[in-house]
């Protein structure tokens, strides 16, 4: 249906559920951000087909006017913090709605955590300073270089 369905859908399974808000929003979170980080399809500008993994955020974040916070993260330098309100500019109406519908945070509590922990999943899926040719792979790949593996 949406763009986060495609996403998730591909990469979780399916198992992906709406949550009712706490814990397990924050878990869901940094799932569904693993997720679009890893989908590789879709490309620039593309709708319910996904971001295009970490490349196509970065065009995102160009487009919106801060490549050079999301080039921070993905270098070896320090991190640039990025607020709230300017990921919510980046990222857009349609993709908080649907991130606030899966994980059952309110717009507030989940561009703040999101923008705590979107610059360290970037920098930690990197270590290199730059995004692999390949891509950064699958989910589990990403959790685990975040520390948050299932296993």
């Amino acid at each position: 249906m949406g763009l986060l369905d495609a996403v998730l859908g591909s990469v979780l399974g399916g198992q992906a559920q709406p949550r009712g808000g706490g814990g397990d929003g924050a878990a869901m979170l940094m799932q569904i951000v693993a997720a679009m980080l890893a989908n590789r399809g879709g490309g620039a500008g593309s709708g319910a087909g996904g971001l295009g993994g970490l490349g196509g955020l970065a065009e995102q974040f160009q487009r919106g006017g801060l490549g050079d916070v999301m080039n921070s993260w993905i270098g070896t330098g320090e991190n640039q913090p990025i607020s709230p309100d300017q990921l919510g500019g980046v990222l857009g109406g349609d993709l908080l709605g649907e991130l606030t519908q899966r994980t059952g945070m309110g717009q507030g509590e989940l561009l703040g955590q999101l923008s705590q922990m979107l610059p360290q999943m970037v920098d930690r899926a990197t270590p290199e300073g730059r995004i692999p040719d390949g891509g950064l792979g699958d989910i589990g790949s990403i959790l685990e270089r975040f520390g948050g593996a299932p296993r």
